[in-house]
């Protein structure tokens, strides 16, 4: 059977993508390093190929994970690249979050799992179901602020604008993480969120299907 390589979201584990199912593929969840002091994003990303054993490997990455999927094709070759509900450059950031990273708010006031800021959060994430912000919730409570405080920094500030050459980018139009006006997907899933991986994964499944038939 054949692999793709998950990487999941930002302090996600691999439950994010128990509701994928893509006949004659096995899902093998990629999980997250500890960065060392200092790391930089392509140093990260080539430690993560390590685990990574296929020839040519589908790699799929939800939110940062395809941010990460995108430098592990920098440094082995990759048949095809899916990215959900994530990013392929720099252009395509929020201008709030490229400034939040030029002034260095998040090292002013770091991210911390305050239960204060849940409903922000999970308006953002689209999280609306008691499921679903419990999920969010477990992954907030269980993340490694080390990890955490190094990825949201890396996000902040991410320059880039390659791309591999057989990309996949299945995005919703209601994303307000990452809203759709500055995505350019070649997949859209009309009024879904950030969670849509969770909420609307029939229609993802679908998509994937597509992709890795074509």
């Amino acid at each position: 059977m054949k692999k793709i390589y998950c990487i999941s979201g930002l302090g996600a584990d691999e439950t994010a993508f128990a509701r994928l199912h893509v006949p004659g593929y096995e899902l093998v969840h990629l999980p997250w390093l500890l960065p060392v002091k200092n790391e930089t994003i392509e140093h990260y990303a080539e430690r993560m190929s390590k685990n990574i054993v296929d020839e040519n490997p589908v790699l799929m990455g939800l939110s940062f994970g395809g941010i990460i999927s995108i430098e592990i094709a920098k440094h082995i070759p990759a048949g095809k690249v899916i990215l959900i509900s994530s990013v392929k450059s720099s252009k395509e950031i929020p201008v709030w979050m490229k400034l939040a990273g030029k002034l260095k708010l998040n090292r002013l006031m770091p991210l911390r799992p305050y239960k204060i800021f849940e409903p922000l959060q999970n308006y953002n994430l689209g999280a609306k179901s008691p499921e679903e912000k419990e999920m969010a919730r477990t992954f907030r409570r269980n993340v490694s602020q080390q990890y955490l405080d190094w990825a949201i920094n890396q996000v902040l500030n991410w320059k880039n604008s390659w791309q591999p050459g057989s990309l996949y980018h299945i995005h919703g139009n209601a994303d307000k993480l990452f809203p759709i006006k500055k995505i350019n997907a070649n997949f859209i899933v009309n009024n879904a969120g950030h969670l849509m991986i969770m909420n609307r994964s029939k229609e993802v499944n679908q998509f994937l299907s597509s992709i890795l038939t074509a």
